[in-house]
């Protein structure tokens, strides 16, 4: 426990997240930003309204006499994991922007790290304050629905040439991992939170649209089961023309059936259930705006206080390491049954067997 008037946050990474993360430090009275880190030129970034240090490097940061009790992990997905441990052995607490890392083992290897040097790893899963999950949540926890017999999630968004630019990070393998890596993990984990783990999975993908801009597939069909009881079901595109459509997730129970929609499981689209009559609820944050697209739901200032608080002894974490690891793990399954079909495919084509359409 920290019992200091004021948390230290130190924020690796200073694109848009990283950015949103330093926004809400200066924002919460009980917070304040003790440093900022990125490999690009400070002059580059557009860092004029803070005040913090700047350095171009961890190494760098974490042998200055800048003290600071938080580092915000907001960097390509691939750097995650070493990046955690670099300032968990330097005795910080981390705020682990998603996805927590690209393969469970790093993940264990933080888990690890973090209970070796007695410090706290909190995974930013910022959907689950949206209204919408807060109002499901409790509807699953009262079992509301009865028994769950279906869930739908689709998630249907425009990632186009205006987001994935020639020389970044975004659309490769190694430092971006995957659309369900960088785009839907957000969805996976609240379907994860609300029901559990899965099994039995299968799945069909394809690259409509993405062929010349990343190293994986932009759509993807998933079925399986919960662990738990019940049939699940991912659709999920960034194929889509121009702008987002859709994310949305649909629930059949043996009382009742719900469906969250809207561009980003902002709204209650659908509710009928037993003895049950549909609240109004609160107005969502609106989605982090980044231009040309547009990305989940602005409730980073909600993790900031969850990591005050937590630290102080007030509450628990929001989204914990383990759950962290377990929507890795669960992508990760996903992405094995996708590379599977892509090597029958390849030995297909191969043999002559196999003819691709367009």
């Amino acid at each position: 426990m920290i019992k200091k008037e004021k948390i230290s946050f130190a924020v690796i990474g200073c694109g848009h997240i990283g950015k949103r993360h330093a926004d809400m430090i200066l924002d919460n009275e009980e917070s304040e930003l003790a440093a900022l880190c990125d490999i690009k030129p400070k002059s580059e970034l557009s860092l004029e309204k803070y005040k913090a240090p700047f350095f171009n490097s961890i190494e760098e940061l974490l042998n200055s006499e800048v003290d600071f009790d938080v580092a915000c992990i907001c960097t390509p997905n691939g750097y995650h994991a070493n990046q955690s441990l670099m300032c968990l052995d330097n005795k910080k607490h981390v705020v682990c922007e998603k996805p927590m890392a690209l393969k469970k083992l790093d993940c264990e290897a933080m888990i690890y790290k973090s209970l070796q040097v007695k410090r706290e790893i909190f995974i930013v899963m910022q959907n689950r304050y949206s209204p919408p999950s807060v109002w499901l949540k409790k509807m699953v926890d009262e079992n509301r629905l009865g028994n769950i017999q279906m869930v739908q999630v689709n998630c249907y968004w425009n990632r186009d040439e205006r987001y994935y630019k020639p020389g970044l990070w975004k659309g490769t393998q190694e430092l971006d991992g995957g659309t369900l890596f960088t785009q839907f993990s957000h969805f996976i984990d609240i379907m994860y939170w609300l029901f559990g783990d899965i099994s039995n999975i299968h799945g069909i993908f394809n690259d409509f649209t993405h062929k010349e801009l990343t190293d994986f597939e932009d759509s993807g069909f998933v079925c399986f089961k919960f662990i738990d009881g019940g049939m699940g079901f991912l659709s999920y595109s960034t194929a889509v023309w121009d702008k987002n459509m859709e994310s949305s997730i649909t629930i059949t129970g043996s009382k009742g059936s719900v469906k969250i929609g809207g561009q980003y499981m902002n709204e209650i689209e659908y509710c009928h259930v037993e003895n049950y009559e549909t609240p109004v609820l609160k107005p969502c944050n609106p989605p982090n705006d980044y231009g040309a697209y547009k990305g989940s739901a602005a409730n980073h200032h909600y993790i900031i206080q969850n990591v005050v608080d937590t630290l102080k002894g007030k509450t628990s974490m929001t989204t914990n390491a383990l759950e962290g690891l377990k929507v890795v793990e669960i992508i990760e399954r996903i992405y094995e049954i996708r590379d599977k079909q892509m090597l029958n495919n390849n030995l297909q084509q191969n043999n002559g067997y196999f003819s691709k359409t367009n």
